[in-house]
């Protein structure tokens, strides 16, 4: 089947790294497995983040412009080379689907949703019209697949009855994770090198964006924790970079001397740092799930994180990791005490991790799960 997927948030190839724009690519991936050709037609990044009524009203506009000329080009090729589904990939209040659902009616298509979230709080609100424009979408969709299972409540209210769905466990392809994994040594001494990192005192590892919000705070309340368990010998490497990076170098400035600023990594090079690292540190404060905790989990490193539902689906507590209440200095670093108190123990939780990730969150399993999906789904 011929699809026409779209990520009004970010698409896959956007410039700037993230979450979303992993998880759109491996999307992408995950439907290529399948058997299914992909298109990705529009670029229209429908995301207000202030919400200014306006600028949503002015959004709405090119996208019903936008979705009128896709109708248009669709038409105009053979039957056989035409979309038979559109796919939209995270649908939520600050980036709704302006252009997916006029095109699936137009063309009278599936219409399917990939990770939405409905947030009631925004009726009536500055975000109104973008919160309308998701229930509408979730109305006419003929399948969802959850990603977080948060969400699944808030949604299903808003779905026909009868609408194929299902909670899929975040995934990845898992490969390169493993095959680096079996090459720790060799990692470890590399990145030791290059970071003039003590290759026989514990490496606790964090990748994140460095930008204002949520992600500021998840670094601030690492660097409070950190902050509480000096007596132990450890260093932390922390990958990424963005506009707060000054502001998080704050943040670490008590902790300099045990702190790598690794800045942002290839894919190739995080997976090798992920596999030489022994303990993944983050507080995911406000994070649906976290794509480096399923990185983590798949180079074999036993997480200590925030609890949410999404991150408890990758972070078996107690098994593969330790969760804790979200932005708790005190008790991360109790965490994080505990982890490090038995080394041995801490690498059998990451042998539990990698199990983990290769028996429900490998590429091959979401690629089945996503095409069984797609082929149920009907138009609306």
């Amino acid at each position: 089947m011929r699809i026409a997927a779209y990520a009004p948030l970010k698409s896959p190839d956007h410039p700037v790294p993230s979450g979303d724009r992993r998880v759109a690519r491996l999307i992408d991936q995950a439907l290529r497995l399948s058997g299914h050709e992909v298109e990705w037609p529009a670029r229209l990044r429908s995301r207000d983040g202030a919400g200014h009524p306006d600028r949503q009203l002015r959004l709405a506009q090119i996208g019903a412009w936008i979705a009128a000329r896709l109708v248009r080009r669709f038409a105009a090729r053979p039957d056989a080379e035409r979309p038979k589904l559109w796919l939209n990939y995270h649908l939520y209040y600050k980036a709704p689907d302006l252009i997916g659902p006029a095109v699936a009616k137009a063309m009278g298509i599936p219409y399917v949703v990939v990770e939405a979230s409905v947030a009631a709080k925004r009726a009536d609100g500055p975000w109104d019209s973008a919160h309308r424009a998701v229930l509408a979408a979730l109305a006419q969709a003929g399948g969802v697949i959850a990603l977080n299972p948060a969400d699944v409540a808030g949604v299903a209210p808003h779905l026909a009855p009868g609408t194929p769905s299902i909670l899929l466990p975040p995934f990845l392809d898992e490969r390169p994770y493993a095959a680096a994994r079996g090459l720790h040594d060799l990692h470890r001494d590399t990145w030791g090198r290059r970071l003039k990192v003590d290759p026989w005192k514990p490496w606790l590892v964090a990748v994140a964006m460095q930008r204002p919000g949520d992600k500021l705070r998840s670094y601030e309340t690492l660097a409070a924790a950190l902050a509480k368990v000096v007596d132990l010998p450890w260093q932390l490497l922390l990958v990424g970079d963005g506009p707060a990076r000054a502001d998080v170098e704050r943040a670490f400035a008590p902790l300099a001397e045990r702190t790598k600023f690794v800045g942002r990594l290839e894919e190739a090079d995080l997976v090798a740092l992920l596999a030489a690292g022994d303990l993944f540190v983050w507080p995911a404060i406000n994070e649906a799930y976290g794509m480096a905790l399923l990185e983590a989990h798949a180079s074999g490193l036993p997480a200590v994180a925030g609890f949410s539902p999404g991150v408890a689906s990758i972070v078996a507590d107690g098994k593969t990791g330790r969760l804790v209440p979200p932005g708790d200095a005190d008790a991360f670093a109790h965490a994080v005490r505990a982890s490090l108190a038995d080394m041995p123990a801490l690498a059998a939780m990451g042998e539990a991790a990698a199990a983990k990730i290769a028996a429900a969150h490998g590429l091959a399993r979401a690629a089945a799960e996503i095409g069984t999906l797609v082929a149920q789904a009907r138009p609306r």
